[in-house]
């Protein structure tokens, strides 16, 4: 019997990461692959999606952004210490292909591929590359880009694969929109769990501020931290606004199809979820972030005519609520910004990538 050809995937504790090594990690177990992943303790709480076929390694994760100095001056040794771990295991059990995500955790099996000469490639879900994976960039034979185009070292190519996306939103790719107009109408606010606060903060009393016929038809469905919860719902409650204010929604591709808007931070999940399902949006790119990458994550809807993008420092009150009445107040103009959405969305990223990584290991046959 032909012994299953080996992938390890690593990946690093966020969902940003684990969510397309997950989808990468389904389809090639459906194609019979075997999959390792290799991950943190962070990383491990976003396991409970894999396929129970998934062999799961937790690996000590070492990161010079957290902890005094005594605690980084030990992190090049506990990276070294994990990459000569992962080159045993490795040599054992020789991968086909390396698959990296990003983040610290990543960096023991694809050191440790690269020391090895193992096929591997790196997947990058922003428009910037994360520190690890620019560490890698100039390392490995491919690098897929989740965002297009993705800022990439001089001299060094990517391939475009887009982000993938969960089985639910694929379900509601390119759903019918339904125009804004004299009658109810949804908007959905989403935002990461880092700097969110500014959503809450400044969404409810713009959507109190829009004109009174506009506003009486309007639903919300706004995600808030635990922090923010009482305090949104309060206000929605006190202004009348028809509000669902949840602290996580679990079915965030049902909403998108359903919201008239999105008012979201852009992270590379949620602007391939709000292209795949094509939707107007006003995305807010989260200002701390690395490289500034959100802005670059949304930059694709936003040249094509389906997203307004408003930074950190502009994203006030007026501001804001002007936006909403320019989109919700157009049906014409909000239907357009739907399919232009759908012109730059990628539903089929999974199987690009599964692609990308049967090549390599096909060079290497």
């Amino acid at each position: 019997m032909t012994k299953q050809p080996l992938l390890v995937i690593a990946a690093g504790g966020t969902g940003g990461h684990m969510f397309p090594a997950q989808a990468l990690a389904e389809a090639m177990l459906a194609k019979g692959w075997r999959v390792k992943l290799s991950t943190d303790a962070r990383g491990a709480r976003y396991t409970g999606g894999f396929p129970d076929q998934v062999e799961i390694e937790e690996v000590a994760s070492a990161t010079f952004a957290r902890g005094g100095l005594a605690a980084k001056a030990m992190v090049p040794f506990r990276i070294l210490g994990g990459v000569l771990g992962a080159v045993l295991k490795l040599r054992k059990d020789r991968p086909m292909v390396v698959v990296g995500f990003g983040g610290y955790p990543t960096i023991p099996a694809m050191g440790a591929a690269f020391l090895l000469g193992l096929p591997r490639m790196i997947h990058e879900q922003n428009g910037v590359l994360g520190r690890v994976n620019e560490l890698f960039a100039k390392r490995v034979h491919k690098i897929a880009c989740g965002t297009w185009p993705t800022t990439l070292p001089e001299g060094i190519e990517g391939e475009h694969t887009g982000n993938p996306v969960r089985a639910s939103v694929l379900e509601r790719a390119g759903a019918g929109y339904i125009p804004p107009g004299d009658y109810p109408m949804s908007i959905l606010v989403i935002g990461g769990s880092q700097g969110a606060r500014i959503l809450s903060d400044v969404v409810p009393p713009a959507i109190d501020a829009l004109p009174r016929e506009m506003r009486k038809h309007i639903r919300v469905s706004h995600q808030a931290r635990g922090e923010d919860f009482d305090r949104v719902a309060q206000y929605y409650a006190d202004q009348g606004i028809d509000a669902d204010v949840q602290e996580f929604f679990t079915d965030i591709p049902e909403r998108m199809s359903e919201a008239q808007l999105v008012i979201s931070r852009s992270g590379a999940s949620s602007v391939a979820d709000i292209s795949v399902i094509g939707r107007p949006s006003i995305l807010v790119p989260y200002g701390a972030a690395t490289g500034d990458h959100q802005t670059a994550n949304a930059r694709g809807l936003a040249d094509a005519g389906a997203a307004i993008i408003i930074p950190e420092n502009l994203f006030e009150v007026d501001a804001l609520s002007e936006q909403i009445a320019a989109v919700l107040g157009n049906s014409d103009g909000a239907l357009r910004m739907s399919l232009a959405a759908i012109s730059v969305g990628i539903p089929d990223a999974t199987e690009r990538l599964v692609l990308a990584v049967e090549t390599l290991a096909n060079q290497d046959a």
